[in-house]
């Protein structure tokens, strides 16, 4: 069992800096045809600004970019912006990158940034896990010339050119703003990456072109398609049978028998965390039953309550068995050793008598029943590690009955209050951005807890992570956050369960496949085989 082990990021080359800034140049030996990737992303939305989930920053990323991009040590690199600084505590310059164009023709400039920032800040109105929270301290921002970009906030942000690096910049229309249902509805997406939109169809497949014209080279592949598979093993015989030559998201187990049949697999831990969440804030929760499955008071407030189900929560069996060792067993928000870790949050080794004791002096001596929910073939191991933790749980009398459900339903079900308690991951740029969305007490007009269905509220915690996002970037930054996270760790608000590991599996006609923490599926990662 991985209890704590460090994150040791890979050393890769150059050519990996190259790949993520936008795509490695093809010579005349490594251009190919269409490439096939089998993905477990369901695109939800061709509106790059819409929601923050994976499967949208993903995909979309070949047809967009950042102005900042985020390397494999989570360090800040040029995207569009060739360079940034502050001007004041207030004030930001940003540079932009000469001769770029839109996929329409058009060039991009500082007028483009300005139209981005203010459609998210200004006119989107996005569900939880939107980019709103990226620029609700922007208080103008405008355009002394074409390429450069002054920003003024509302206070200090120290962390700017950071939340620049999950931002897609869109082209300014002629007039007005493109709508969400606009750009769903048959507005070619325009961006400025390396791939140029085909067409999309929802749930079951998107294509792409190369753009010839990238200002990063000319992409290694002509054609791109993502077909999506949701279910693991289907995604497994996808790659065994050639139909596909990437897919993305393979299950440990599978590791071993798709190298038996020819196939290569690439793997890097993930900077994510996989957590059970509850609802701290309703009085009674659907599912949470006496052992007479008569309703009950939420026992999910007593803080008790959330450390006996932690204390009774086997990692090793999560990571061991259903990870196969793919994984780290988790303690906190990212795997130890990244910048705002604390190395005194180590994962615990199950201890079921100090749980039952806790359940008694909370008001359990007897336990009670739950509906456990959670996404199946969203997260490696998923519905498995619901079953797990069902089983740990039922050794102290807690029956959690597991209602595994695709990301879509869950997704739903879990933002309209259906759950409880639910199984779910996230994952960020930075330690301060999952503390800022999936633990800080929900306020729309900060743009904190977009991730925070259990309604979690601890002002402490909430001071502690405004004071650590005022320090620049650095040491001092780093050991506050930490701090943060041991403070509201101790309340149990959630249980980080692991860190998995991204596991890639690409077949012959791919000569390697460069993996990032952030778990991006992309055809700019997919280098071809050499004739």
């Amino acid at each position: 069992m991985k209890l704590g082990s460090p994150f040791r990021p890979r050393l890769l080359s150059a050519l990996l800096i190259s790949i993520f800034l936008g795509s490695a140049p093809a010579t005349p030996a490594q251009e190919r045809g269409e490439l096939r990737i089998a993905t477990s992303y369901k695109l939800m939305t061709l509106d790059p600004q819409y929601a923050n989930l994976n499967e949208n920053t993903s995909l979309l990323s070949h047809i967009y970019e950042r102005l900042v991009y985020q390397d494999e040590n989570l360090e800040l690199k040029p995207g569009l912006a060739t360079s940034w600084r502050p001007l004041s505590d207030t004030q930001w310059a940003f540079k932009l990158r000469d001769k770029v164009r839109f996929h329409n023709g058009s060039a991009f400039d500082a007028d483009d940034v300005v139209y981005t920032i203010e459609r998210i800040r200004d006119f989107l109105k996005p569900p939880s896990g939107g980019f709103r929270s990226y620029v609700s301290g922007i208080k103008s921002v405008s355009a002394p010339d074409p390429l450069t970009v002054l920003i003024e906030t509302d206070g200090a942000v120290p962390n700017l050119p950071l939340f620049f690096s999950s931002i897609f910049v869109m082209n300014r229309p002629s007039e007005g703003v493109e709508t969400t249902e606009d750009l769903n509805a048959g507005h070619p997406p325009n961006g400025t990456g390396p791939y140029r939109f085909e067409s999309w169809s929802s749930g079951e497949s998107l294509r792409l072109a190369r753009n010839d014209d990238y200002w990063g080279g000319k992409p290694a592949w002509s054609k791109v398609t993502f077909r999506v598979i949701e279910n693991p093993a289907a995604r497994v015989a996808a790659l065994s049978t050639g139909e596909v030559d990437v897919a993305d998201a393979i299950p440990a187990r599978d590791v071993a028998s798709l190298k038996e049949r020819g196939a290569r697999v690439a793997s890097v831990g993930a900077a994510r965390v996989n957590f059970v969440q509850f609802d701290v804030a309703r009085d009674t929760l659907p599912g949470v039953t006496d052992k007479s499955d008569e309703p009950i008071a939420n026992p999910f407030k007593n803080p008790l309550v959330r450390r006996a189900l932690t204390l009774a929560t086997d990692r090793g069996i999560l990571v061991d068995k259903i990870l196969a060792g793919y994984g780290t067993a988790a303690a906190q928000v990212f795997p130890n050793g990244l910048p705002g870790t604390s190395a005194k949050l180590l994962p615990e080794a199950p201890n079921y008598d100090e749980a039952k004791m806790l359940l008694a002096k909370a008001g359990f001596p007897d336990g009670f029943n739950l509906v456990l929910a959670g996404p199946a073939g969203r997260y490696p191991g998923d519905a498995e590690s619901l079953q797990a933790v069902a089983q740990s749980w039922a050794r102290i009398g807690v029956n959690a009955q597991p209602a595994a459900a695709p990301f879509s339903v869950f997704n739903t079900k879990r933002a309209a209050g259906d759950y409880g308690v639910w199984y779910g991951g996230t994952s960020g740029e930075a330690v301060d951005i999952i503390l800022h969305t999936l633990l800080a007490s929900p306020d729309p007009e900060r743009g904190t807890g977009a991730l925070n269905f259990g309604k979690y509220r601890n002002e402490a915690f909430d001071a502690m992570l405004a004071r650590a996002e005022s320090i620049a970037v650095g040491p001092e930054r780093n050991a506050a956050l930490a701090q943060a996270t041991e403070l509201v760790m101790a309340d149990q608000p959630i249980i980080p369960l692991y860190h998995f590991h991204h596991i890639v599996g690409y077949g012959s006609r791919i000569g390697s496949y460069v993996l990032h923490p952030r778990g991006w599926t992309t055809a700019m990662q997919t280098l071809p085989a050499m004739e």
